[in-house]
């Protein structure tokens, strides 16, 4: 018998977070994000810009024009993370995070880490890293598992 070979869970979701990521509309990082909870998807949301605001790709970024480097100054982007329009869209259709799993092609930065944390999530698995030590120490003092795969 010829046994095909499966992708594992994370392997599956990470890749689905990567698809996901592939909607971006950002100039310099394209992120994905998966929300899982009992092998069940939940939400997903990738970086850009909020509904019915024209994106980076229309207008340009302001964070290459101002020259600011990656990890500093999130506020300053007309975009939101790939985790907070997953989180936005859980949100939006009611449903609780507590206890979910999050796959992200990337670390999450410190605004997205504090927003994992009051959310409930239990642990988060990633595919890339991120230029944020705040955001890993907090993550590790909530006691939110972290997996690089």
């Amino acid at each position: 018998m010829n046994k095909t070979k499966r992708p594992t869970w994370d392997e599956y979701f990470l890749s689905i977070a990567d698809l996901v990521s592939k909607r971006s509309t950002c100039l310099r990082r394209r992120v994905g994000a998966v929300l899982v909870k009992d092998k069940r998807i939940l939400a997903t949301g990738y970086n850009g810009a909020p509904r019915d605001i024209k994106h980076c790709d229309e207008v340009g970024c302001i964070r290459e024009k101002l020259k600011i480097p990656s990890g500093e100054r999130h506020e300053l982007c007309r975009g939101l993370h790939g985790e907070q329009n997953a989180f936005l869209q859980a949100a939006l259709h009611g449903t609780s995070l507590k206890g979910a799993s999050l796959y992200s092609t990337t670390q999450p930065c410190i605004i997205c880490a504090k927003m994992i944390i009051n959310a409930g999530i239990k642990e988060i698995i990633i595919k890339g890293d991120y230029p944020d030590k705040m955001s890993k120490e907090l993550l590790r003092e909530a006691k939110v598992k972290v997996r690089a795969i």
